[in-house]
């Protein structure tokens, strides 16, 4: 029985580690790339951005933050950049930039989404919330259909550009910079981790209290 209780213990653990993904990052305010060529506009600068996935409702939550609020009449648009498993697009590398030098921005899909809010990904439309400085996101599982992947794996980039097409000098940022993020586990994921650690403890608890009480006198 000791056994069992110490392998369930390392289990709950390894499965607290591995559900502790890199949700959500920070990005210095004003490090706009070397090779950005547009206006330093406050809205095309990240300083947050998040992810989570809800393996309830197959539903990822996007949250991006920036310097400023997002104006959508000044020039710009937000592309998210996503590894389901085989990323092996990665064309910033050789820029020369800090944020991606080393080529670890792999993607294999990418959506947009406008300063007016409007985003669809493989021809349906994604639900988004602007106010003010910060963007929501929610992309359904369905139209990232894993390649290798289980959702709380896959890879996800966020870089605003000042204008369409392939010119990478209007892109003005990276979040993260030279890196992919990974989903946090949904609140549920959390609430079963900690019913199996109390659990376990409440089974310890009678042990104990058994052991002892079986002891002579």
């Amino acid at each position: 029985m000791r056994k069992r209780l110490l392998v369930a213990g390392a289990i709950l653990t390894l499965a607290a580690a591995g559900a502790a993904h890199a949700g959500s990052v920070v990005d210095p305010t004003g490090d706009f790339l070397p090779t950005y060529a547009g206006n330093h506009d406050a809205d095309l600068d990240v300083t947050k951005f998040s992810v989570t996935f809800d393996g309830a409702t197959n539903l990822f939550t996007l949250n991006a933050t920036f310097a400023g609020a997002i104006d959508p009449l000044k020039a710009g648009l937000y592309v998210f950049g996503v590894n389901t498993g085989t990323g092996v697009n990665h064309p910033f590398g050789a820029g020369g930039n800090p944020d991606t030098g080393n080529g670890n921005v792999l993607f294999n899909q990418v959506f947009v989404v406008q300063k007016s809010g409007a985003a669809t990904l493989g021809g349906q439309t994604l639900a988004t919330t602007i106010s003010g400085a910060d963007l929501g996101v929610i992309v359904p599982l369905n139209l990232l259909p894993s390649t290798g992947f289980d959702p709380g794996q896959y890879g996800w980039n966020l870089w605003p550009r000042n204008g369409v097409g392939g010119n990478n000098t209007q892109i003005s940022d990276f979040a993260p910079n030279n890196a992919t993020l990974q989903a946090v586990p949904e609140p549920a994921t959390w609430a079963m981790m900690l019913l199996g650690f109390g659990g376990l403890g409440a089974i310890l608890r009678r042990r104990r209290t058994a052991t002892t009480a079986a002891q002579p006198a």
